[in-house]
C-alpha cells in the first residue's frame, strides 16, 4: 500500500480514478480537419501509458459552427468525431486512464474570419482584446440553438465511450453570461446574478436530459475573473454553490483570472519566474464552500506541490498538464521510486506560446512530445554498442550524450568551458529564467547514471578525438554572436552576450539593435535597466520580439515599461560612427527613405549566432559520411541516415543545433534525439 497521497485512488461518482494526477484540458493543436486522428491519439495514449489517472482532451472542443476554431480546436459539432474519439478512449482506457473532453462555445474568444465565417456570439458587444472580433449580441433563437448544440455534442461524447465531459466557463461563452461586465442582455438572460446564471444552467439541464444522470459532467470555471464589474470572488462562490446545489454537476475545475489579454492570460497560467501554484489556496476555498470534488491546475509543476495539494485537502485531483507535456511518464516514475528521473517542466511555456501563435504544442526540451508516432519517449538499446565522442555540452550535446548512452554506446563528451550548459548558462543568468538550468541538470543526472565521461576545460582538437577511436562524432559546438549585420561600424558595438555574461558593463544610454527577436535582446535590455541605464530596443520588424511570443513577453514588458524602456518597431540600424565619446547611430527603415541620426553611449547587437564549425570541417574529410545526413532516410524510413561516402573513413560525423545554424534550444535537442536514436 502506498503512503504517497498522489498515488491513492479517488472515487468520482461511479468512476474510480487510480491516482490523484490528471492532464487538464488543453489544445495541443494536433487536430486534422477538426478530428483527433493518429497524432492526437498517440499524444494522449502516451500519457495514459505513463500512468496518469485522467486525461482531459481538447481545449476546447467546439459545440457550434458559429464558434470558429481559434487554436485548431476539435469540432464536436461533427458526427465524424465519434469514431475518432472512440479510438482515443480505447487507447487510453486500455492503460487504466479515464478519458473526458472539454466542450465549449468560444463566444467572443475567436474570430469571424475563421471556420465558416459566421459572426462570433456573446451576451454583449464588447470586443475581446486577444482576438479583436466584435461579437453579435445573442438573440433568443441563438440562445435556444446553442443550448441544443451543447446537448447534441454531449450526446456524441457519450456515444464515443468517454467517461465524461467538462464545460469550459472561463473566457468563453458560459462565463460571459455570468459576468456583469460582458452580459448586456435584458432579463431573463441578463440583469442580476440569478438571471445571468440562467443560460449556463439551461445548458447543463439540457445536457443532463440528453445523456442521463450517470454520465460525468463537470465545469471548469473562473470563480474570480479579476475584472471590475465582472465575476467577483463572491459571485464565483455563489455560482459554484448553485452548481453544487443543482445536483447536476459532478465536479468543479477551478480557475482564477481571465484570458482576454496576454497579461491576464499569463497571470492565470503563470510562466517561469512567476510564483508556483498561485491559485491553489483559492481553489481549496471553493472546494470547502461547495463540497464538490475539485480539480485545479496552474503552475503546479513539481511533485512536492502536487502532493501538498492533496495532503492538505485543497484538491481532489491535481492537474499537472505542462509537467506531463515535458514528462509523460511522470506517474510511472513516481510510483517506481524514480522521482529524480522525472524530466522537469522548466516553465519555459514554449508549449502554450506556440499554440497562441497558431502552431502546435511542442516541449522546449522533450522533442518526442507531439511526435509520439516517430520519436520515442523511452530510448531502446542498440544491437551494436559502439563508441561515441561528442564535442560540446550545451543542451544539444547533452541530449546527444544521453541518447547515445541509453542506446548502450560508450560516450565521451568534450567541453571547452568548466561546466555544462553552453548558451543556456547565459540565459539562466537572469533570475526569472533560472529554471532553464533544469534542462541541463536533468541531462547531467541521466548522463552520470549512464556512465558518460566528461572532459571539461577541454578545447577538443582532431587529434584529441582520434585518440578515442570513435565510431561516431557529434559536433555540438554551438555558435558565436553574429555582429556582421551593419553597413559600417559594427566594431563599435557590443553583443547581448557581452552584457549577459558581465564581460561588458551596461551603459547609461543604450540602443539594443534586435535582429533576432529572441530572449537575449530583452534580457540584455533588462540588465541595462537594472543597472540604471536608459534603454531603447529597436527592431526592423513590425512586431516586437516575435521569437519570444506572447506569454513569455509579458514579464519582460512589465519590467521594461516600469523602467521607462523605449520600444521601437519598423526602424533599421544601418551603421555606427564615432561622435566624440559617443556612438552615432544611422537609422533607416525598410518601408521608406526615412533616415535619422541619434547618439548613444553604447550600442548592443542581438542578431543570433554563426556556427562555431571549424572542428566539424576539420573532421569532415576523415569521416565515412563526409558529414552528410540523408534527410529522406531520416524522415521517411527506418534506415540509418548516414550515407557511407568513404568506407575507409574513421567515423560517422554529424553536427547539431547552432553548430549547423542559429535556431533554438528545442531544435538542438530535437536534432540530437532524432539522429541519435537511429545510430
Amino acid at each position: 500500500m502506498t503512503t504517497d497521497p498522489l498515488l491513492t485512488p479517488f472515487r468520482l461518482k461511479h468512476l474510480t480514478l487510480k491516482n490523484r494526477l490528471m492532464v487538464t484540458a488543453h489544445e495541443p493543436a494536433y487536430a486534422e480537419d477538426g478530428l483527433p486522428k493518429a497524432r492526437y491519439r498517440a499524444y494522449h495514449a502516451e500519457r495514459a501509458r505513463g500512468g496518469v489517472a485522467l486525461t482531459m482532451t481538447a481545449g476546447s472542443a467546439l459545440v457550434s459552427r458559429d464558434s470558429p476554431p481559434a487554436f485548431n480546436n476539435l469540432l464536436a459539432w461533427q458526427d465524424a468525431i465519434v469514431p475518432w474519439l472512440a479510438e482515443l478512449a480505447d487507447a487510453c482506457q486500455g492503460h487504466g486512464c479515464a478519458v473526458m473532453i472539454q466542450l465549449t462555445h468560444l463566444g467572443w474568444r475567436s474570430r469571424w474570419d475563421a471556420g465558416d465565417w459566421l459572426p462570433t456570439l456573446a451576451p454583449g458587444p464588447r470586443r475581446e482584446p486577444a482576438h479583436k472580433a466584435r461579437p453579435k449580441v445573442m438573440e433568443d433563437w441563438d440562445i435556444a440553438r446553442v443550448i441544443t448544440d451543447y446537448a447534441d455534442a454531449a450526446e456524441r461524447m457519450a456515444a464515443a465511450g468517454l467517461d465524461g465531459i467538462e464545460l469550459e466557463a472561463y473566457g468563453h461563452l458560459l462565463d460571459a453570461f455570468w459576468s456583469g461586465h460582458l452580459n448586456r442582455l435584458d432579463p431573463p438572460w441578463g440583469g442580476d446574478l440569478a438571471a445571468r446564471m440562467r443560460f449556463p444552467a439551461a445548458v447543463i439541464a439540457a445536457i443532463r436530459d440528453r445523456v442521463g444522470p450517470d454520465f460525468l459532467l463537470g465545469v471548469r470555471m473562473t470563480a474570480d475573473d479579476g475584472q471590475p464589474g465582472g465575476i467577483s470572488e463572491a459571485d464565483g462562490i455563489a455560482i459554484a454553490r448553485a452548481l453544487a446545489a443543482s445536483g447536476q454537476v459532478d465536479f468543479l475545475n477551478v480557475i482564477r483570472g481571465r484570458v482576454d489579454t496576454d497579461a491576464t492570460l499569463t497571470d492565470t497560467i503563470p510562466v517561469q519566474g512567476m510564483p508556483a501554484a498561485p491559485h491553489l489556496d483559492f481553489a481549496g476555498r471553493v472546494r470547502a464552500e461547495t463540497g464538490l470534488p475539485t480539480f485545479h491546475a496552474a503552475r503546479i509543476q513539481d511533485v512536492a506541490t502536487a502532493r501538498h495539494a492533496i495532503a492538505a485537502g485543497l484538491l481532489d485531483m491535481v492537474g499537472m498538464t505542462r509537467a506531463h507535456i515535458a514528462e509523460p511518464h511522470l506517474v510511472a516514475k513516481l510510483a517506481q521510486g524514480r522521482e529524480a528521473d522525472i524530466r522537469p517542466c522548466v516553465g519555459a511555456n514554449y508549449c502554450l506560446d506556440r499554440i497562441y501563435q497558431g502552431a502546435a504544442t511542442l516541449c522546449i526540451h522533450n522533442p518526442a512530445t507531439g511526435r509520439e508516432e516517430t520519436l520515442p519517449h523511452t530510448i531502446g538499446r542498440s544491437p551494436r554498442p559502439r563508441r561515441a565522442v561528442i564535442v560540446g555540452a550545451g543542451p544539444g550535446g547533452l541530449e546527444a550524450a544521453r541518447v547515445a548512452a541509453e542506446r548502450g554506446h560508450r560516450v565521451t563528451v568534450f567541453e571547452a568551458a568548466d561546466a555544462p550548459g553552453g548558451q543556456l548558462r547565459l540565459a539562466a543568468r537572469s533570475a526569472r529564467r533560472r529554471e532553464l538550468m533544469g534542462i541541463v541538470d536533468w541531462r547531467m543526472r541521466q548522463c552520470e547514471r549512464l556512465g558518460v565521461t566528461f572532459c571539461f576545460n577541454s578545447l577538443a582538437e582532431p587529434g584529441d578525438i582520434a585518440a578515442h577511436a570513435p565510431d561516431m562524432v557529434i559536433v555540438a559546438t554551438g555558435g558565436l554572436p553574429d555582429t556582421d549585420v551593419l553597413e559600417t561600424g559594427a566594431d563599435l558595438a557590443v553583443t547581448a552576450w557581452d552584457i549577459l555574461s558581465g564581460d561588458v558593463a551596461p551603459g547609461s544610454d543604450v540602443l539594443i539593435w534586435d535582429e533576432a527577436g529572441d530572449h537575449a535582446g530583452l534580457q540584455a535590455a533588462e540588465a541595462v535597466a537594472a543597472a540604471g541605464g536608459r534603454v531603447e530596443i529597436m527592431t526592423r520588424d513590425r512586431t516586437f520580439a516575435p521569437e519570444v511570443m506572447g506569454m513569455n513577453l509579458v514579464p519582460y514588458l512589465r519590467h521594461l515599461q516600469g523602467q521607462g524602456a523605449v520600444l521601437t518597431v519598423a526602424r533599421r540600424l544601418d551603421g555606427l560612427t564615432r561622435a566624440g565619446n559617443r556612438i552615432r547611430a544611422r537609422i533607416g527603415t525598410d518601408y521608406s527613405d526615412f533616415s535619422d541620426e541619434r547618439d548613444f553611449d553604447q550600442v548592443v547587437i542581438n542578431a543570433g549566432t554563426l556556427p562555431l564549425d571549424d572542428l566539424y570541417f576539420a573532421l569532415k574529410p576523415r569521416s565515412r559520411n563526409r558529414g552528410a545526413v540523408d534527410w529522406h532516410a531520416l524522415l521517411d524510413s527506418d534506415a540509418e541516415p548516414f550515407p557511407e561516402t568513404d568506407p575507409d573513413g574513421a567515423f560517422t560525423l554529424y553536427r547539431i543545433g547552432d553548430a549547423v545554424a542559429s535556431r533554438n534550444i528545442h531544435a538542438a535537442i530535437h536534432d540530437a534525439l532524432r539522429l541519435g536514436v537511429r545510430w
